[in-house]
């Protein structure tokens, strides 16, 4: 056991759990709950959005990705950081305006309808889930590799922890959660990233040449297709990537954090700034655990490379950065489940509770207390499931939340705010399409099966591809195109130019309810 670092994760722990205590004592309405009362300013939701989206998919898997794979693993360094451009651009305003408290409020501005929010809130648990096992993979991986714990401990050690920030402490604690891993975090990378600029000497040419001595690939490490042989696959990947943030739920909930539109695009250039800066250091990381780690000590502590980053931290800094670093993953883990859960637990309590099965009578007190057992039941499931995902990647598991984001959510949402035409079957087929093609195909994929069992099962997968994004991405598209034309409905011109105002000036929006 690493003391030093046990005592650092102590203390990261014993902070978190000051700020939930802290929190708790402001989250009374549904309001505090879902969205801390839309109180954070510009500055502390992009940090805390931030916090959100750099994940132990970005710490752990990109770095453990690019150190394995080369050039191919820098396309999750592009795609998650060219996304914000999609949000920036086209959901940030929009979505403000429109919603309240989860993604659902916005598609029902438009269509008042019990089965947009179900589905709507079906695709939100989905989604958050995908996303959390990769965070818990990640989190059993690191604690199994700093003090010998058992995976499945390990696991449930960070279920624990992240159903306590939801169930006590909701939005407020979350966010104050994701601000403080977010500066440690950056705090962490730019120390590992510039011991190893200065060990090639500040030269990024030097940088470049010497790494392809350094790993089994030669010169190839510089080069495409090491990982993704199939162009088609490197295609897929990138459209889940760049499409699929837009449709995160987990994401688009912290804009209902902040009090106006304005305030919620200052949050995402606050956001992209940081972010970038994050995704361009991740070659520093990746580069340096191949020439400071070396391949076969990466494969050795984790066949998915999920611990590069810190074994790299130990290689350059001794036990004292290792112990830092470490425990700056295992917050950065802890304040991304945090948002997932809270995200789900929203979407169940807010949607599928007081709405469909209350029609909108349940009190806050009822609505807060559904989102608290909602939090443990997701909270549990994701630990399930995450006990049988241990030898994935966990950019990679990521990657796949983003296929079915941007297939199931990403076209309602763009449909909602700019399509005239576009109705309530339209809505509800276009998200069922998105989301059951994403999971179709990934369960017929060779991340299930493959004929020498390094996926869950034994067999010959139906398709060969990793990511379907592709091919979801279109069909939710579609779905939503070809139920709209079918159902033949009558398009309620008024209300349409009732949203289209509403999502590009804020008129008549309607402020979180305070009590």
């Amino acid at each position: 056991m690493n003391g030093l670092a046990f005592t650092l994760f102590l203390m990261i722990v014993g902070l978190t759990l000051l700020i939930t205590y802290l929190a708790a004592k402001r989250t009374k309405t549904t309001s505090d709950f879902y969205t801390a009362d839309a109180s954070l300013t510009g500055w502390q939701n992009g940090v805390a959005i931030a916090g959100d989206y750099m994940s132990a998919a970005s710490f752990l898997g990109i770095a453990g990705m690019i150190a394995l794979s080369g050039f191919d693993g820098f396309f999750y360094s592009i795609g998650f950081l060219v996304a914000y451009l999609v949000v920036l651009f086209l959901v940030a305003e929009p979505l403000r305006n429109l919603g309240k408290y989860t993604l659902a409020d916005m598609i029902a501005a438009r269509f008042k309808s019990r089965k947009v929010r179900g589905v709507a809130a079906l695709n939100t648990i989905t989604i958050s889930i995908f996303y959390m096992i990769a965070q818990l993979v990640g989190a059993g991986a690191l604690i199994h590799l700093l003090i010998g714990l058992d995976y499945v401990y390990s696991v449930l050690i960070v279920g624990v922890l992240m159903t306590i920030y939801v169930v006590f402490g909701g939005m407020m604690a979350t966010s104050w959660v994701q601000i403080v891993k977010a500066i440690l975090l950056m705090v962490g990378t730019f120390i590992i990233s510039f011991i190893v600029f200065a060990k090639f000497g500040f030269n990024i040419s030097r940088m470049f040449t010497e790494v392809k001595t350094a790993t089994p690939l030669g010169a190839s490490f510089l080069n495409p297709g090491n990982k993704f042989t199939n162009p088609l696959d490197m295609i897929s990947l990138n459209l889940a990537l760049v499409l699929g943030t837009a449709g995160l739920p987990h994401i688009l909930t912290r804009f209902f954090t902040v009090k106006d539109a304005i305030t919620a695009r200052k949050s995402v250039v606050y956001a992209t700034w940081i972010i970038g800066i994050f995704y361009i250091l991740t070659v520093f990381l990746g580069f340096g655990a191949a020439a400071f780690v070396g391949h076969d000590r990466i494969i050795a502590a984790n066949e998915a490379g999920n611990m590069a980053a810190p074994l790299l931290a130990q290689a350059l800094g001794g036990d004292f950065l290792f112990a830092f670093v470490s425990a700056v993953a295992f917050a950065t883990i802890l304040a991304v489940v945090a948002g997932l859960v809270l995200s789900a637990a929203s979407a169940f309590a807010h949607d599928f509770y007081s709405h469909i099965l209350r029609r909108g009578k349940a009190s806050e007190k009822e609505q807060v207390s559904a989102a608290r057992w909602a939090a443990i039941g997701v909270s549990v499931l994701s630990i399930l499931l995450a006990l049988f995902a241990q030898k994935m990647n966990v950019a990679f598991l990521v990657s796949l939340a983003f296929a079915v984001a941007a297939s199931s959510n990403l076209p309602i949402i763009l449909f909602t705010i700019f399509w005239k035409r576009f109705n309530m079957a339209g809505a509800v087929t276009g998200m069922l399409v998105g989301l059951l093609s994403a999971l179709i195909l990934v369960a017929v994929g060779p991340n299930v099966w493959s004929p020498d069992g390094t996926a869950i099962f034994i067999g010959n997968p139906l398709i060969h591809l990793t990511n379907p994004g592709i091919i979801s991405i279109p069909l939710g598209f579609l779905g939503a195109i070809i139920g709209t034309v079918v159902s033949g409905r009558n398009i309620d011109e008024e209300k349409f130019a009732e949203i289209l105002v509403k999502a590009n000036t804020g008129i008549g929006i309607e402020n979180p309810a305070k009590s």
